[in-house]
């Protein structure tokens, strides 16, 4: 049974609306609300989370921004094809998947591209307000599931700060999923914090991370000394091709490394190495080779082998992201939060960086979401006065 109780309808716009994680996200969304399978994976869809105020998932509203123009019916077809999606799903939430794809507008910028970056920022900022005003949304949230980009040289905006300034333009929360720089752009640090806009990232933490998030824990807390902490990553698919390039795999592998440091308080010898294998498509295998010593110095080794589908992983993540996320703007939150590092190898914000730690923290954010829905109960109204909706005229400046 659905955890949620907010009757409005919520937006969620997808940078890389048309990619295997965004598929997956829109189709697992029509899937679950159908009845058609069980919200496995769905934190938010937990007893934890019951009576926080969070949208159903029946409420929520996709569109998006992507370069490419395969029809998400089709990217369904492909995806189903390759084992990601389960056979057959795609014919029964058809209509679901041609609503969204209808809502897609062209990203960018593409080479050739003539803009500005405050062209490029009020154009899609544009989309985002004409998708709110169409569908009489509540609010939007806008959530980047696209490619990785390499980290940025210079001091002009990349893609994902483009969207992300795009996101603040046109009054909306904002969630990077992906390790691109996104909000995190000196430019953008001063639109971001006089936005009043809450935001989370970056880069979901799917599979090896979330198990060094376990395993780094364990370690300290038995007095284990690590020497030595190695791993490799194989991967296809789109995010394959892009890690391949050592910029993008740079920007990924400094979340890993964080974790080791935040929980093991040093930062072991070893790297971690992602191997584009075009053969794997949307399947990832992620190994780790951990060298330890023991009491009296005894040498030993820990190895484990991860071995997941990296959309299906994720989407479960992103749609309780941007649930959480538009509760918190509902009840007027801003700034970073924290309390969702739980998600993230990177996350903004302090907080720990051990996964027992921040599931206490994120089941603290659901008692505080739901205390706000006791409180204004009680009062026969909101405590707090209502934002604009998102694309009204109150949106911040964003750009440089």
């Amino acid at each position: 049974m659905s955890a949620s109780v907010s009757p409005a309808r919520v937006g969620v716009w997808l940078i890389g609306a048309r990619g295997s994680v965004a598929t997956t996200v829109v189709a697992g969304c029509a899937a679950v609300t159908a009845g058609l399978h069980p919200p496995t994976g769905l934190v938010t869809e937990t007893p934890a989370f019951a009576d926080s105020g969070l949208p159903a998932l029946a409420s929520l509203v996709f569109g998006g921004h992507d370069t490419v123009d395969c029809p998400l019916p089709k990217r369904a077809e492909a995806l189903a094809a390759g084992g990601v999606l389960p056979v057959g799903l795609s014919p029964a939430i058809a209509a679901e998947l041609a609503a969204a794809d209808r809502e897609i507008r062209p990203g960018g910028p593409l080479p050739g591209d003539t803009r500005d970056e405050e062209e490029v920022i009020t154009g899609f900022a544009a989309d985002i307000r004409d998708f709110v005003r169409r569908h009489g949304l509540a609010r939007a949230v806008v959530v980047n599931v696209a490619s990785t980009e390499p980290v940025p040289d210079g001091t002009a905006l990349p893609p994902s700060s483009l969207y992300a300034a795009a996101a603040l333009r046109a009054g909306c929360p904002y969630v990077n999923f992906t390790p691109s720089t996104g909000l995190h752009h000196p430019a953008l640090a001063a639109p971001a914090a006089t936005s009043g806009l809450p935001y989370a990232g970056r880069d979901g933490k799917t599979g090896q991370t979330l198990l060094r998030s376990v395993l780094g824990p364990m370690f300290a807390q038995r007095a284990l000394a690590v020497r030595a902490w190695s791993g490799t990553n194989l991967l296809g698919g789109g995010d394959g091709a892009a890690l391949a390039d050592p910029g993008a795999a740079a920007a990924k592998n400094a979340g890993k490394e964080r974790v080791l440091a935040d929980t093991l308080g040093t930062v072991p010898e070893g790297e971690v190495h992602i191997d584009d294998v075009p053969a794997l498509g949307d399947w990832k295998t992620a190994w780790d080779h951990i060298a330890f010593d023991g009491f009296l110095g005894a040498r030993m080794i820990l190895q484990t082998t991860w071995q997941g589908c990296d959309s299906a992983l994720a989407a479960p993540l992103v749609l309780d992201l941007a649930r959480l996320v538009a509760r918190a703007h509902e009840q007027g939150l801003s700034g970073p939060l924290p309390e969702l590092g739980f998600y993230f190898k990177d996350p903004v914000g302090d907080g720990p960086a051990a996964l027992g730690e921040q599931y206490a923290a994120l089941v603290g954010f659901a008692e505080r979401l739901r205390g706000e829905v006791g409180r204004r109960s009680d009062a026969g109204g909101g405590e707090d006065g209502e934002r604009s909706a998102p694309g009204g005229d109150a949106g911040p400046e964003a750009g440089r």
